[in-house]
């Protein structure tokens, strides 16, 4: 019997090759080795030239497959084939409708599917009947001939055409069953064979939907287009760019850059974002992550099975991030929905689904983090929830600050002591536990060591992560779509977000909501008394020199150090990587850098900044409980102190409610109690007990109280000192991965 470690020595060699592979070719090959476009994806140009593969349009009937065939085929000068007329109706001699009436839904099935496993063409545009993709078989001899594009149109849509077409029966549809109960039955099977979908908008021309099909059709073929670079990247060089796989995977460019896509995020227009708003969260998400995950990295029905298990019953609401009215013209976001109570989740429940997709088959990861609290419990619980076999290849170990975080953080977090996921106290702060994992990752020598010793590659889930930061920006946006829906603002008026700001990823995640469409006027950045951030924004100075890390009652926000922040000035400068490179060496080496006026000017033009004290942050939270009834955590009290500071009265304001309000039980209880008594129990579990008495809205969390039931809370902890950690990491490798075949 062979030890693993032996095993993945010898494998490492090649796999360090496959993985500086830009595009992982061989992998990429076995992932996708079915699809007729795996071997060559270039042979679109400006106007797609689909040669000998077919474009194949999906959709309810009524979604103007036939309409929108017949354009596509005469843009690209092809023939078209409509599945009813030129094959259905040719085979069996009579009216499509005659044929259903005849022999009945079930037999029609398997008539239809059986004609259509005899098409044999190549080089056309195909308008499928709306029941095709009922019937399997004909459905994968179809995906063998072409590419699958889905026309997804609302279902309200549909029935109205259906209705002026004078359509009263359907496949499937037996007396007594509405004609919407069918369609919603049917759905499954598009979002089963698609492998592109096309967003229609209510009032979307055919032209204009023809036009989708081929910038879709374009996309898929043309993956060189949405690319990665390094924040840190030499301007004009695109030697160094990555694909999302890549990206996801790596975590930090080598450079010690960011990744950021090369050509920005794509922009929804209005008729799609209306579609949006009648979606569920976990709709939205899907159909937004889509438009930035290229398909030959993700496939859709992929894509679609990790959204909806990452926002499903595990979140404590059904909206997942339910917009609140607070007071006024200011909203809350409830993002604490999630395992842990805490908006991490939001991203961490689908972040470690994406990192164990795009991960090579002949070697395993290890995921550093460092947390000020709530990132850490969020990584263990995404990471611990995988699938067994992903488990077997991905470990996560988590350092974090053991007098930084509060005893119900804590508690959360150590309570993952077995298996692939596990967290460790350092005698220091965040900032500590931050650097020591950058500099393990610039430690070539440590992991060269890991590679070749155990088969390991150090990767990160911190916000630093592209993989990570994707997931948040749907919920600034869902948040819009949300008080749209409500009617709070008809849609292209602006709101404010407001977020407290620690490393700077939220911040960066409504920009980002911002570029893809959404109309968010300003993004407040909140700070407490670690103000780095806030007083950057106002006078284009960071200054770490002399500042010493100060213990708040909000400790995820306490940070001195924003990495995201490098995001931010890449886009604000237009992408000059030398520049950014240059800011932050010198922030590295002096502990200093200061922007231009320019510079400064075109980062307020959409962020504002602010900070708060200790007592203001004790009183918003007081004010608000007196006057709704509603308790704030610590972070989103914050956010509020600094949103009446500086919001636009006639703007409204979104607050990002960053974590449940019990898992700072004892500053709550504080706040709310204050100056009446000092009553204060020790227990974590009678704190949340006595709070649940005084503040009953929003409701307690139970996963929150379970791990506080089911933990002790004992756990490791070790010296500040990178070598200790380093030990740590070496620890665990072993510990997951050395075992014996």
């Amino acid at each position: 019997m062979l030890p693993v470690a032996y095993c993945q020595r010898v494998k490492m060699f090649i796999v360090m090759g496959v993985l500086n592979n830009t595009r992982q070719l061989a992998l990429k090959a076995v992932r996708w080795g079915t699809s007729p476009f795996s071997i060559s994806r270039s042979w679109l140009s400006t106007v797609p030239q689909i040669e000998d593969r077919n474009i194949l349009l999906m959709g309810l009937p009524g979604a103007g497959k036939t309409s929108v065939g017949r354009v596509v085929a005469h843009r690209l000068g092809v023939p078209v084939i409509d599945v009813d007329d030129h094959i259905l109706e040719v085979t069996w001699k009579m009216p499509v409708a005659d044929k259903l009436a005849e022999v009945g839904g079930e037999r029609f099935l398997e008539e239809e599917g059986r004609a259509l496993c005899k098409l044999s063409t190549s080089g056309s545009v195909i308008s499928l009947t709306g029941s095709n993709p009922l019937h399997s078989g004909a459905m994968q001899h179809l995906k063998r001939t072409g590419l699958v594009v889905y026309l997804d149109v609302a279902t309200d849509d549909i029935i109205q055409r259906l209705s002026k077409m004078k359509v009263n029966r359907i496949v499937g549809q037996e007396a007594g069953v509405p004609i919407r109960q069918i369609l919603h039955y049917r759905k499954q099977f598009y979002e089963k064979w698609l492998d592109t979908r096309v967003l229609c908008g209510t009032g979307d021309t055919v032209e204009e939907i023809a036009e989708k099909v081929l910038q879709a059709v374009e996309r898929y073929q043309n993956s060189k287009s949405e690319t990665f670079v390094s924040t840190r990247r030499e301007n004009g060089s695109s030697s160094d760019s990555k694909y999302f796989s890549d990206v996801v995977l790596e975590g930090l460019a080598p450079d010690g850059g960011l990744y950021v896509p090369q050509k920005g995020f794509p922009k929804l227009d209005v008729r799609e974002w209306l579609r949006l708003a009648e979606m569920s969260y976990p709709e939205r998400a899907l159909a937004m992550l889509e438009k930035c995950i290229h398909p030959m990295d993700i496939p859709s029905t992929d894509l679609r099975r990790m959204v909806f298990r990452a926002y499903g019953v595990n979140f404590a609401s059904e909206a997942i991030a339910p917009v609140k009215h607070l007071v006024h013209n200011q909203f809350v976001q409830e993002l604490f929905h999630g395992p842990t109570a805490s908006f991490k989740d939001l991203a961490l429940q689908l972040m470690p689904q994406l990192f164990a997709y795009c991960l090579p088959q002949m070697c395993n990861y290890l995921i550093l983090v460092a947390t000020s609290g709530d990132t850490g419990s969020a990584v263990l619980s995404g990471f611990g929830n995988l699938h067994d076999l992903d488990r077997q290849r991905v470990g996560v170990l988590v350092f974090f600050p053991e007098e930084g975080v509060s005893e119900i953080q804590k508690r959360q977090l150590t309570a993952y002591k077995e298996g692939n996921a596990r967290a460790v106290g350092v005698l220091s702060d965040f900032d500590f536990c931050q650097r020591a994992i950058k500099s393990m990752f610039g430690d070539s020598g440590l992991t060269g060591h890991l590679a070749v010793e155990y088969g390991t590659v150090l990767s990160t889930a911190n916000s630093i992560n592209w993989g990570r930061l994707l997931p948040q920006v749907v919920y600034h946006a869902s948040a819009y779509l949300d008080l749209f829906k409500d009617g709070v603002i008809k849609f292209g008026e602006p709101i404010d977000v407001c977020i407290p700001t620690g490393n700077f990823g939220n911040a960066m995640a409504a920009l980002y909501a911002k570029q893809i469409g959404i109309p968010i006027r300003k993004i407040i950045c909140a700070s407490n008394q670690n103000r780095i951030v806030s007083d950057f924004i106002t006078t284009g100075v960071c200054d770490l020199r002399n500042q010493a890390l100060i213990a708040s009652l909000s400790p995820a926000i306490d940070i001195l150090k924003s990495s995201n922040l490098e995001r931010f000035l890449y886009h604000a400068s237009g992408g000059d990587g030398r520049l950014v490179r240059d800011l932050f060496t010198s922030l590295e080496k002096d502990q200093y850098f200061k922007v231009s006026e320019s510079l400064l000017q075109k980062i307020q033009e959409h962020v504002v900044a602010g900070w708060c004290s200790e007592e203001e942050c004790l009183a918003a939270i007081l004010n608000v409980h007196t006057k709704t009834g509603y308790a704030m955590d610590t972070h989103t009290a914050v956010a509020k102190a600094v949103a009446d500071r500086l919001q636009d009265p006639w703007c409204p304001v979104v607050i990002c409610s960053t974590a449940h309000h019990g898992k700072f039980a004892p500053t709550v209880l504080k706040a709310l109690r204050c100056p009446n008594t000092h009553y204060n129990p020790s227990d974590p579990l009678d704190q949340l007990r006595e709070l649940a008495s005084v503040a009953s809205t929003p409701r307690m969390h139970q996963n929150m109280l379970q791990c506080l039931k089911d933990n002790s809370g004992e756990h490791t902890v070790c010296q500040a000192d990178f070598s200790v950690l380093v030990e740590e990491v070496e620890s665990m490798i072993q510990d997951s991965f050395l075992k014996v075949l």
